[in-house]
């Protein structure tokens, strides 16, 4: 019905990391019990705002505080890891949680996170292909070689062939490499060269093509739900345009990606009702009923939790109750 993305950032003048990771281990408990049906955490390295550079971590925290709500960590730098090293993690993480977290691997764009890790922006493509087949051996808990080198990951993964791996990303070389390792494809919009890039190449390497999800030009990928529409812009619209104005900065202004926006100012924001919108609950209910999940991303900026609390409550006591759960 709903997922809670999460990406623990706080700029200057929000809620402090402590308050933070408390909540969103709270609201990852909550969210199990009212209706969510995943939770995704984010990765990125560096950022003053302190924005998740260990999901694994988090997933792991999450995981023992539930007992039933699907984790999906999206994404993670395939580069930046040692794919060995990732994959005893999520071989350790599948058995603590059950076989709940999921795993959508991408290259990223960001150079200075390169930099931090010593590895090459400029290869990220063929580093990225070169780990992936590595990862994707290793975390099955079977034994294999791998240029010259005996590889057996141990204690095994419960889930059989170990935790399931995506591949994301907005490329036309993004979607064949999907396609050509055998894994889903998650897009960064909707664009049908992508899924006929990623089908094709899974069936020239004797593949057939799984999960590709190429999310529509008017998602809404930042969502709230408020009693009254027009106070929630006024108490979250600074926290929005936070969250908008960074990623355009990151982007270079681009704004082909679903969940970006050329927005500068709230008010533009709301007018454009498309990446980041604040429903009514009868608007959430009836998404929902359209078999369209609201993704909510309640600490959104460093929202502080007493605010982020309030909305997320609408949800589990609101719009939950009214599709009759």
């Amino acid at each position: 019905m709903y997922l809670m993305r999460f990406d623990m950032r706080t700029p200057e003048g929000g809620a402090s990391t402590t308050e933070l990771y408390r909540t969103a281990l709270e609201m990852a408990e909550y969210g199990e019990s009212h209706g969510a049906f995943t939770t995704v955490l984010c990765e990125h390295h560096g950022l003053a705002d302190g924005y998740l550079p260990a999901p694994m971590t988090l997933a792991t925290a999450m995981a023992a505080r539930t007992s039933a709500l699907p984790i999906n960590i999206s994404v993670l730098q395939l580069p930046l890891y040692d794919p060995v090293r990732l994959a005893e993690e999520m071989c350790v993480l599948d058995i603590i949680s059950g076989g709940r977290v999921s795993y959508t691997t991408a290259i990223g764009y960001r150079p200075d996170e390169y930099e931090m890790y010593g590895v090459d922006f400029h290869r990220r493509g063929k580093i990225a292909e070169e780990k992936l087949g590595v990862l994707l051996a290793a975390k099955t808990g079977e034994p294999f070689e791998h240029e010259g080198r005996h590889i057996h990951v141990t204690p095994a993964p419960v889930t059989p062939g170990g935790p399931t791996i995506s591949w994301g990303g907005g490329s036309l070389p993004a979607a064949r490499r999907a396609g050509r390792h055998g894994i889903g494809f998650f897009g960064q919009k909707e664009d049908p060269a992508l899924a006929e890039a990623y089908e094709a190449e899974a069936r020239a390497h004797g593949h057939e093509p799984g999960f590709c999800y190429l999310p529509p030009r008017d998602s809404a990928t930042t969502v709230f739900v408020a009693d009254d529409v027009d106070e929630g812009w006024d108490e979250l619209g600074s926290y929005l345009m936070y969250d908008v104005l960074s990623y355009a900065e990151w982007n270079g202004g681009d704004t082909d990606v679903t969940s970006t926006s050329a927005a500068t100012t709230a008010e533009e924001l709301r007018a454009e009702n498309r990446s980041h919108r604040i429903l009514t609950v009868d608007e959430a209910v009836a998404s929902i009923q359209g078999g369209r999940p609201l993704a909510l991303h309640p600490l959104v900026g460093g929202l502080p939790p007493e605010l982020a609390w309030k909305y997320l409550k609408v949800v589990g006591e609101k719009v939950m109750p009214a599709l009759g759960n």
